[in-house]
């Protein structure tokens, strides 16, 4: 809708500047919550940083993943490319990008490794889950702003005009970046409640990934923005979340019958 603001004379991509600010809302709250918590300051920055580093890996390694073929393309013609610079542009449009779900399974990958190696960790992971929706919330609404991810074409909604994206100018399409970035916003006062009241302790991980691949299972059939996969009749990110609740579930199964072993 609108992609880059002028500072300074020089362009700022708005969905650039509305993810830093969900890291850092994400962040604070993180601290001011592990704080409440009598948990060590320091380790949960450290953990934070740590996460954020698995989200910035999987996000774009998924991203690459959803567009191997241009991926190839690029490398079966690097030949053709007369300047490093050209090269590094044409790489940047095949995997400068990023995916939610690779961030967050980079994220999960991340906080398993650090809390198998210290147990006394996993306290933090109810404090990571109710802040991934917070973070989520803002980079939603930069996807609104930035036209990326829009939605089907609708009565109802936005018509975009200078959209990076060519298919989607010209149509008035739902905007389906507000929907999700509503429902994260309702899934972070949900699971900070719980927090909060003390439920589902070290359990809330589960329930967020639960509830949010559930609605966004039903999300995708509002999104129209079909040239980041689809298998069959399901976009890629159906079928994640799909396989997320499905692991979910077997864990949850696991978990229960070593508890009832013990």
């Amino acid at each position: 809708m609108f992609p880059y603001i002028e500072i300074f004379g020089r362009d700022i991509g708005l969905y650039a500047i509305m993810t830093l600010c969900g890291v850092f809302t994400a962040g604070i709250y993180s601290c001011v919550l592990a704080n409440r918590r009598k948990h060590d300051y320091a380790d949960m920055i450290i953990f934070i940083l740590l996460s954020f580093v698995g989200v910035v890996i999987g996000s774009h390694l998924l991203y690459a993943l959803v567009n191997f073929k241009n991926v190839i393309l690029v490398f079966n013609n690097v030949d053709k490319i007369e300047t490093p610079e050209k090269f590094f542009n044409a790489l940047n449009l095949t995997i400068g990008g990023s995916v939610f779900y690779g961030g967050l399974i980079g994220l999960i990958t991340v906080c398993y490794a650090l809390t198998k190696k210290d147990k006394n960790k996993i306290v933090f992971l109810d404090i990571v889950a109710v802040n991934i929706p917070l973070f989520h919330f803002f980079g939603r609404i930069g996807c609104f702003l930035g036209g990326c991810c829009y939605g089907i074409p609708a009565k109802i909604g936005f018509t975009y005009t200078n959209n990076p994206i060519a298919e989607a100018n010209g149509v008035r399409r739902f905007p389906v970046q507000l929907l999700e970035a509503s429902f994260n916003l309702i899934l972070f006062l949900l699971l900070n409640h719980l927090l909060d009241k003390g439920k589902f302790r070290n359990k809330l991980m589960y329930m967020y990934l639960t509830v949010y691949a559930t609605g966004r299972f039903f999300i995708e059939f509002l999104r129209g923005d079909t040239y980041r996969g689809m298998w069959l009749f399901l976009s890629t990110s159906q079928i994640i979340s799909i396989l997320i609740v499905f692991i979910v579930i077997v864990i949850l199964i696991r978990q229960n019958k070593l508890y009832g072993i013990l």
